[in-house]
C-alpha cells in the first residue's frame, strides 16, 4: 500500500498543473451539473413498509382527497377581541376561496360523492332513503370533548375553518396534493399571501412548518465561526498562511464538488434536507484533518530527516496517506453499512456522507501532494528550520524529560499511573453514558422551535386555543367488507372516543364505495408525548377492531414518526454489534494485532456512549439550553443515534489509526515497551490534537443553526470527538498500551501467516528508498584503476 501511494504521490507533486487543471475541471462540472439540475429537498421522512406507511399508501389508492400533505393556518385575534366578526369573516372567506382555487390545493368541494357520503352506503345497492341520509350525516358530525366549531359566514360555514369556543383565533386546515418540496416553487408563499387582506383587518396569521418550501443553507454566519477557528488552529499548527491555507482549500473543494454532486442528484434521487447538511459536516471536517496529517508528516520529514520537499512529500503520501486511506474507508463502510438497515432516507444520507469522505481521501492523495509540489522547499520556512533545529540541540543536551515537551511530559505520567486512568477514564465516560439509557427517539416537533418562530406560535396557538393534540392529529382509516351505514360509523367513532387520551373524534371522508372511512382522531397531548405514542398502539390492537367492527390502521404525521421512531430504535443495538465486528477486522489488518482492536472498539463503545448520553441531557433534559439557543426540550432526533454511531465509529477510528500507527511505528524502529508508547505519542499528539478541535470546531458551528436537527447532529458529533479524541484517544489508550506493553502487539503465529501486511508505516517502503540510495552512491562513486 505505502509503495503504491509513494508513486501516487510523487506523480503528483511531478504533475502539479495537470492534477490542478484536473480537479478544477471536475468542479467545474459538478457546477454547470448544479446549474442544470437546481436542488429539489425535503423536510418529509417516511419509512416504507411500516404499518403507518401502509395504510397511507391504501387510502392514496382509494379517496386521494384524504392522502395528501396537511397544513395549516392559524389566524390570531388581538388580545380581548374575536375572529368571528362580519368584516374579519369575510376577509377568511375570500382567502380560504383564493386558496382553494390554487391547482396544488386539495379542493374538498371538488371530491368524488363518496367523500360527503352522499353515495349509497345502505348495502341495498340502491340509493338510500331521505332518512338513511339522514343518519349518514348524523354519523359524519364530530364527537368526544371538542371545543370547536366551524367558523360560519351568515348560515353558511367557511369551508376548512374551525374557531375556537372562546372566538379568539381560527384554524384554516387544508391538504396539498404533493409534498411542499416536490410543488413549483413559490406555491406556498402564494397561498399565505392569500391572507394579506387578512392580515389588514388586525388578525395574526401563523402559517405552520409544514407550509414551506425554504431550504435552509448548509452554511451560514454561525457555522462560519467553526470555519474560522479551524483555519486559526491550522495557521498555528502549521506556521504559515501559505502552508495552512491549503488543508481549508482541499477541503472547501472536496465538499464543492461532494455537496455539489448530491443536491444536483436531489431532483433524481429522494432527499431530505438533511442529506446535503450531513455531508458537508463531514466533508469540511475529514478535509482538513486527512490534508493536515499529511503536510505535518511531511514537515517532520524535512525537519526531522533533513529530506528535500520533492522526497518528503511523496514518502508523507506514502506513511500518512496509508492512514488517511484507511482511516476513511472506515468511515466510509461504517456509513455504508447503514443501508442494511433497508430504510431510504437513511441508506441515501449515509451513501452521500460516505461519497464526500471518498472524495475528501482522493483529494488528500491527489491535489494536495500536487498544491505542495507548488510550494516547494517553503512547506517549511527557513524561521521555522532554525528554530526546530535548535530545539532538538537543547533536547539532546538536556537528560531532563521536561524538555521535551507538554506530549512526553503527558504520556509519562499517564504511563506510571497507567491503572488509575484506565479506571478513571472508564468511570468518567460511563457517568456521562447514564442519559442514554432514558433517550426518547422522535422527530422534533413544532412544539420544540424557538419562541421567536412563527412555527413555534403558531403550535402554541393551536395548544392554546384548541388543544396541544390538534398539532398531530391521528389518521385513522376504517375498511369493512360492506358499505357503512349511519350505525355502523357511529359505532367505530363511539369506539374511537372511548379510547383513553383521546379528546374527540372527526370524521373526515368516506370512499365511493362506501367501504374506507377516515377518521381524525384527536390525542389529549402533542405529537410526541409518550401518552400518544401509546396511543397509536392502542388504536391498532385487534381487541378494539373488533369492537368497532371493522378494520383499523393509524397513519398520519404523528404515526409515521412514531413507527420510523421505533424501528430505528430497535435497528441501534444490531448495527453497533456489526459496527464493533468491522472495527476488529480493519484495525486487525493494520495493527496486525489482537489487542490494539479489542481496545479501540472498546474505546469507541464508550465515546458512543457517552456522546448520545450527553446529547440526551442537553437535548431531553434541557441542560444547557440557554447557551447553547434552544428554548424548549424534547426527544431527540429518531435516525440521531444511527447517524452518530456511524460517523463517530469512523473519525474515532481516524485518531486511534494515527496515534496507535505512530506507536507502531517508533515500536517497529526500536523502542520496546512504554518506550514506544512514549515516543509515539510525542510523534502524534500535536496534529492530532490540532485535528481534533478542528473537527471540535467545525461540528460545534453547527450547534447554533436554527433547525433543530442540525442542532442535535453538531452537538453530538462535536462532543463525541472532543471526548473521544482527548478522553480515549489521547489517555485511556496510552494508558492500556502501557500496561500492555510488548504484548500490545501480540498475534499468534498462524494468524500472523494469514493476515497480510499491509506495511501502514512504511517500514518496508524506507527500506526499499534505502537500498535504492545507497545502490546509486556506489554507482557514483569513482572506479579505481
Amino acid at each position: 500500500m505505502s509503495t503504491l501511494l509513494y508513486r501516487l504521490g510523487k506523480l503528483a507533486y511531478r504533475a502539479r498543473g495537470r492534477f490542478l487543471i484536473g480537479w478544477v475541471v471536475v468542479l467545474v462540472a459538478v457546477g454547470g451539473l448544479l446549474a442544470l439540475n437546481p436542488p429539489q429537498t425535503s423536510t418529509e421522512f417516511s419509512i416504507p413498509g411500516t404499518a403507518s406507511q401502509e395504510v397511507m399508501d391504501k387510502l392514496q389508492a382509494s379517496m386521494p382527497s384524504s392522502s395528501g400533505t396537511s397544513v395549516s393556518i392559524v389566524l390570531v385575534a388581538p388580545s380581548g377581541e374575536r375572529v368571528d366578526t362580519p368584516d374579519r369573516v369575510a376577509a377568511i372567506a375570500d382567502a380560504t376561496t383564493g386558496v382553494y382555487d390554487n391547482r396544488y390545493v386539495v379542493d374538498p368541494a371538488g371530491a368524488s360523492s363518496g367523500d360527503t357520503g352522499s353515495e349509497d352506503t345502505s348495502g341495498s345497492g340502491e340509493t338510500g332513503s331521505d332518512g338513511a341520509a339522514s343518519d349518514l350525516a348524523a354519523a359524519m358530525a364530530p364527537a368526544g370533548d371538542i371545543t370547536v366549531g366551524p367558523l360560519m359566514d351568515g348560515d353558511t360555514p367557511v369551508s376548512g375553518v374551525q374557531v375556537a369556543s372562546n372566538g379568539s383565533m381560527a384554524m384554516f386546515s387544508f391538504q396539498l396534493s404533493d409534498n411542499p418540496f416536490a410543488l413549483p416553487g413559490g406555491t406556498t408563499d402564494a397561498i399565505v399571501e392569500q391572507f394579506d387582506e387578512v392580515t389588514g383587518t388586525g388578525l395574526t396569521v401563523l402559517p405552520s412548518s409544514s407550509l414551506s418550501q425554504e431550504i435552509e443553507s448548509p452554511m451560514g454566519p454561525r457555522e462560519a465561526v467553526g470555519l474560522l477557528i479551524a483555519a486559526i488552529v491550522l495557521f498555528v499548527t502549521l506556521g504559515t498562511l501559505r502552508v495552512a491555507g491549503m488543508p481549508l482549500l482541499t477541503a472547501i473543494v472536496g465538499v464543492g464538488v461532494g455537496v455539489g454532486t448530491a443536491y444536483a442528484l436531489s431532483g433524481v434521487i429522494a432527499m431530505t434536507s438533511m442529506t446535503p447538511i450531513l455531508a458537508l459536516m463531514i466533508g469540511l471536517a475529514v478535509g482538513m484533518d486527512y490534508a493536515l496529517f499529511i503536510v505535518n508528516r511531511a514537515r517532520r520529514l524535512i525537519m526531522d530527516k533533513g529530506l528535500t520537499a520533492a522526497e518528503a512529500v511523496p514518502r508523507a503520501v506514502a506513511t500518512a496517506g496509508s492512514a488517511v486511506f484507511f482511516a476513511g474507508l472506515t468511515v466510509m463502510v461504517a456509513l455504508a453499512g447503514l443501508s442494511i438497515i433497508g430504510v431510504d432516507f437513511l441508506t441515501t444520507m449515509a451513501l452521500v456522507a460516505a461519497g464526500t469522505v471518498l472524495i475528501a481521501v482522493l483529494i488528500a492523495l491527489t491535489l494536495l501532494p500536487a498544491l505542495l509540489g507548488f510550494v516547494g522547499e517553503h512547506v517549511v520556512s527557513p524561521q521555522q528550520r532554525a528554530k526546530h533545529e535548535a530545539r532538538a540541540a537543547r533536547v539532546e543536551a538536556s537528560s531532563d524529560h521536561r524538555a521535551h515537551g507538554l506530549a512526553v511530559r503527558w504520556a509519562t505520567w499517564v504511563s506510571r499511573r497507567r491503572w488509575w486512568v484506565t479506571g478513571g477514564a472508564v468511570v468518567v465516560l460511563l457517568a456521562l453514558a447514564v442519559p442514554f439509557t432514558r433517550m426518547d427517539l422522535n422527530l422534533p416537533s413544532d412544539g420544540t422551535a424557538n419562541l421567536s418562530t412563527t412555527a413555534r406560535q403558531s403550535y402554541d396557538a393551536v395548544t392554546h386555543g384548541f388543544g396541544e393534540g390538534f398539532n398531530g392529529p391521528l389518521v385513522v382509516v376504517a375498511e369493512s367488507d360492506q358499505p357503512f351505514t349511519g350505525d355502523s360509523l357511529t359505532a367505530v367513532k363511539t369506539t374511537l372516543v372511548d379510547v383513553d387520551h383521546v379528546t374527540g373524534v372527526i370524521p373526515s371522508g368516506l370512499s365511493q364505495d362506501g367501504r374506507t372511512a377516515v377518521f381524525s382522531v384527536i390525542p389529549d397531548a402533542g405529537p410526541t408525548a409518550q401518552t400518544t405514542v401509546d396511543l397509536v398502539h392502542e388504536l391498532r390492537s385487534p381487541d378494539l377492531s373488533s369492537a368497532a367492527g371493522a378494520t383499523l390502521g393509524v397513519t398520519g404525521a404523528a404515526a409515521i414518526n412514531i413507527d420510523m421512531s421505533g424501528i430505528l430504535g430497535d435497528a441501534l443495538v444490531p448495527y453497533i454489534i456489526v459496527i464493533v465486528v468491522i472495527s476488529l477486522i480493519i484495525l486487525l489488518l493494520v495493527f496486525r494485532s489482537i489487542f490494539v482492536p479489542l481496545t479501540a472498539t472498546l474505546g469507541f463503545v464508550l465515546t458512543i456512549g457517552g456522546a448520545l448520553g450527553m446529547t440526551t441531557a442537553v437535548f431531553q433534559w434541557g441542560w444547557l439550553h440557554q447557551v447553547l439557543g434552544f428554548d424548549t426540550p424534547g426527544p431527540i432526533l429518531s435516525f440521531l443515534p444511527m447517524i452518530i454511531t456511524g460517523i463517530l465509529y469512523g473519525l474515532a477510528m481516524d485518531y486511534q489509526m494515527f496515534v496507535v500507527s505512530s506507536m507502531r511505528e517508533s515500536h517497529v524502529h526500536g523502542h520496546p515497551g512504554v518506550a514506544g508508547v512514549i515516543d509515539g505519542f510525542r510523534s502524534a499528539s500535536r496534529v492530532v490534537v490540532a485535528a481534533a478541535i478542528i473537527m471540535v470546531s467545525v461540528f460545534g458551528g453547527f450547534i447554533f443553526a436554527d433547525d433543530a436537527m442540525i442542532k442535535q447532529i453538531g452537538f453530538a458529533l462535536a462532543f463525541g470527538i472532543l471526548i473521544d479524541a482527548f478522553v480515549v484517544r489521547m489517555t485511556l489508550i496510552p494508558a492500556v498500551m502501557a500496561i500492555a506493553g510488548e504484548k500490545a502487539w501480540w498475534l499468534p503465529r498462524w494468524l500472523d501467516r494469514v493476515v497480510p501486511n499491509l506495511d501502514v508505516e512504511g517500514d518496508k517502503l524506507v527500506r526499499t528508498l534505502e537500498a535504492q540510495e545507497r545502490a546509486a552512491a556506489r554507482e557514483a562513486e569513482p572506479v579505481s584503476v
